[in-house]
């Protein structure tokens, strides 16, 4: 397994090692021994979650708040997905900051989302799976978000404005300015 920093403070690529054969291939998906070792970050997950979504659907940007805070592991079981972090620590080095990743199956690189962060994604294939871990369970109460769309984080979510298709949830989340984080 490699880990890669992305530009956002704390926020990591996971690259697994692949072993193929004429059978087909092998790789571990997660080691949490390894993770830690390599980032010094908490790699303990308690809760995992599937999504499946049609072209053009974008789902972001969310975060847990507080006591509930969580940090994510994300893959694209299938399908693809464009996905993005930002970084909405006002004491980071990288606040205000976004990245972005295209996942797939068959690059089977998987994003660490931490704590503090907003996190998003946009269906760019025909449909998509999506899977993420989360390191903390999930508490209505505890949502905040942040505007897809807005100017002053300026994201590319890959898609044409008029393909999009997002909750009302979405539509009406938040500016960054506001600071629902």
């Amino acid at each position: 397994m490699k880990i890669k920093q992305t530009p956002l403070k704390d926020c990591y690529i996971i690259e697994p090692t692949i072993f193929e054969d004429e059978r087909g291939y092998f790789f571990e998906k997660f080691n949490e021994q390894k993770f830690e070792e390599l980032t010094g970050m908490n790699g303990h997950f308690v809760q995992d979650n599937i999504s499946k979504s049609s072209y053009g659907v974008l789902r972001g940007l969310h975060l847990q708040k507080g006591k509930y805070a969580q940090a994510k592991l994300v893959s694209c079981l299938e399908g693809k997905v464009w996905d993005v972090a930002v970084d909405l620590r006002e004491d980071s080095p990288t606040f205000g900051k976004w990245f972005g990743v295209e996942l797939t199956p068959e690059n089977k690189l998987q994003l660490y989302v931490p704590r503090g962060f907003g996190h998003g994604f946009s269906v760019i294939s025909e449909t998509a799976v999506f899977a993420y871990k989360c390191d903390n369970f999930y508490n209505k109460e505890s949502e905040g978000s942040v505007k897809f769309n807005d100017s002053d984080l300026g994201i590319d979510w890959k898609l044409d404005e008029n393909d999009m298709i997002l909750s009302e949830k979405d539509q009406n989340a938040p500016l960054f300015s506001e600071k629902n984080f």
